[in-house]
């Protein structure tokens, strides 16, 4: 889930050209020779079963697993999902990191609460209609354009789709139980058809092609927004986002600070790599009484007036003074000042 986890580091930002020209062609794997290992059950009553990075090229012998809730495949050979029809008490199942390119034989599973798929080669999602119960679906970095066939996973809470090739926010109505939507780098160019998800409380839409906020009326659940390395030039569109705790719009071609002074339970905003001007700006920052964290560097006025080649050396300081009661200046810890 990917591209988000930026609290109490210094956050890498790109510029939005570099994020857009690297997302276009996901780079093939390099392949390892094949020395496949054969898939042994050492304990066939085991409830969680890990055949991490084990170079196993099929999925075979697990007749006897019928016990078994969780199964890790992570990093090995696999080509084909196969052999699972008699794991029907599995609730967890991950493929991270194979060679996957069809979703398939998944339909006995019908326990499944997670399903990991990510860092394979699947072009489509499709063939998940047996599992109604899964609650969490990963599928980072895989070559998916489209998203689709998930109307029947009313139960999921969180869903992964970033670096993969998709363009339109889509076929996401019935997920009125979704918490958690990242689709980070891929190619979409505008916010919408979420509405009705409601109970949404985290959207990472980083590095993708977005010029405008815009759609988020409904989301009044929403408590992390994720907008960072697109096209923005305005901050708008956050009205109804009152329950807001985390912003973040870095790495966009935003002038002004503006819009956001009613969100007044806001804790992190997250604003460098953008092209604010004018210390007045923060002004707008003064009401967020909650606010502990800003990252403002790399805009405007974060650079030496004398020297742009520079920072300001009294940058943090003039942050502190309009906004005392911060606790933290970009990557680094703010100093109190003595009464």
């Amino acid at each position: 889930m990917t591209d988000m986890n930026q609290k109490g580091g210094e956050k890498d930002v790109h510029r939005l050209e570099d994020e857009l020209s690297s997302g276009d062609d996901l780079e093939e794997k390099i392949e390892e020779p094949e020395y496949a290992q054969e898939l042994i059950i050492v304990d066939p009553h085991a409830i969680d079963v890990d055949f991490n990075h084990c170079r196993i090229a099929k999925i075979e012998n697990l007749e006897q697993l019928t016990r078994c809730e969780t199964l890790c495949l992570r990093q090995n050979l696999l080509k084909k999902i196969e052999g699972l029809n008699t794991l029907t008490a599995l609730r967890e199942l991950e493929f991270y990191d194979n060679q996957l390119t069809v979703i398939e034989n998944l339909d006995a599973l019908v326990n499944l609460e997670l399903l990991d798929l990510s860092f394979n080669r699947i072009l489509k999602i499709e063939n998940l209609g047996a599992l109604t119960k899964l609650k969490k679906l990963f599928l980072v970095n895989n070559r998916i354009t489209k998203i689709e066939n998930l109307e029947h996973l009313t139960q999921l809470d969180m869903l992964e789709l970033g670096s993969n090739r998709i363009r339109v926010l889509e076929n996401l109505s019935t997920l009125t139980n979704l918490r958690n939507l990242f689709v980070g780098k891929n190619k979409i160019t505008k916010l919408q058809g979420l509405d009705s998800l409601v109970n949404l409380t985290s959207l990472s839409i980083q590095s993708n092609r977005i010029l405008k906020v815009e759609g988020l009326e409904k989301l009044v659940n929403l408590d992390e927004f994720y907008i960072s390395n697109n096209g923005i030039e305005k901050v708008e569109g956050l009205e109804n986002n009152v329950k807001l705790t985390t912003l973040d719009m870095a790495g966009n071609r935003i002038r002004k600070i503006e819009n956001v002074g009613h969100l007044v339970a806001l804790e992190e905003f997250w604003f460098n790599n953008n092209q604010i001007d004018d210390w007045k700006d923060l002004n707008e920052l003064t009401s967020l009484k909650n606010l502990k964290t800003v990252y403002l560097e790399r805009n405007g006025i974060w650079f030496d007036p004398e020297n742009p080649e520079r920072s300001d050396p009294s940058y943090r300081r003039k942050v502190k003074l309009a906004l005392p009661w911060i606790q933290q200046i970009d990557a680094t810890m703010a100093q109190l000042f003595k009464s």
